[in-house]
């Protein structure tokens, strides 16, 4: 491969052709972008609908990027690590893979230069919500140089603590999932109550995706928005008086610092 590139990834997954799309999206030339990956059907997918250039395994083109974003399974990073660290000694890098911290992956690629990153599925359709944490050997530019990067798949937020991306990950990397769940409860109900699972979907979707954008663009709290919802003795204060006889809230904050607590772990379990 004799051109040389910009931006690497290691693994071409949803994540990666994520990013990949909202650079394409931003102007970036598909031939300046490499992506490795050793599934021949995966390189095939992304050399047809995205133009970038692809490779089985460590590649020289490597030695010219200047950002690399490794979007591997955690278990494949150490291995991964041994093969294109020799590579990627002059990048910064960047992680998106769950659970593995800067310290690990600085050792492995013997390298400070790292932004680890808490994205979430949404990103796939440009409304994600991307935690960041930078080492401090990361310059000022190099962080504007990220923000760019993953500003077209959405949101980001940065934080000062590295651990503060466990909580990130309880809140928005999980939380995807915990809106496609209330999703399945409202598409039931709506079946147990004559509608069919179909229209249940649709207005649960709908229902979700305007009560948040209410709440973006409104300047009081989601508190406010639910009291001027909520007339006592009406149908809402029914729902919601069942729903906190349940614990229902409590329990959900009690899902997400279970979620918190895994997070950390993994990064535990990685560093032993």
């Amino acid at each position: 491969m004799s051109t040389s590139i910009d931006i690497a990834f290691i693994g071409g997954g949803n994540m990666a052709t994520a990013i990949i799309g909202g650079l394409l999206r931003q102007g970036t030339a598909p031939a300046s972008i490499l992506v490795i990956d050793p599934v021949p059907e995966q390189r095939q997918r992304l050399t047809d609908t995205l133009g970038v250039q692809t490779a089985a395994g460590p590649d020289d083109a490597l030695r010219t990027a200047r950002t690399v974003v490794w979007a591997v399974k955690p278990q494949q990073f150490k291995d991964a690590a041994q093969s294109y660290a020799p590579l990627t000694a002059q990048a910064l890098h960047y992680s998106v893979m769950a659970g593995l911290r800067t310290d690990d992956i600085a050792r492995l690629l013997g390298t400070p230069r790292i932004v680890r990153a808490m994205p979430n599925t949404p990103a796939l359709v440009g409304q994600g919500m991307t935690g960041l944490f930078a080492r401090a050997e990361v310059s000022a530019d190099e962080r504007a140089a990220i923000e760019g990067m993953v500003r077209s798949t959405g949101a980001h937020l940065w934080v000062a603590q590295e651990a503060d991306l466990d909580a990130v990950t309880a809140l928005s990397g999980s939380g995807p999932a915990y809106v496609f769940y209330f999703i399945e409860a409202m598409m039931q109900a709506a079946q147990d109550m004559g509608l069919s699972a179909e229209q249940g979907r649709l207005l649960a979707q709908a229902t979700f995706a305007g009560a948040t954008a209410l709440a973006q663009q409104s300047d009081v709290s989601p508190a406010v928005l639910r009291e001027r919802v909520t007339s006592k003795g009406g149908t809402t204060y029914a729902a919601l008086t069942h729903l906190e006889s349940q614990g229902v809230k409590d329990s959900f904050v009690a899902a997400m610092r279970a979620a918190q607590q895994r997070a950390a772990e993994l990064g535990d379990e990685f560093g032993r």
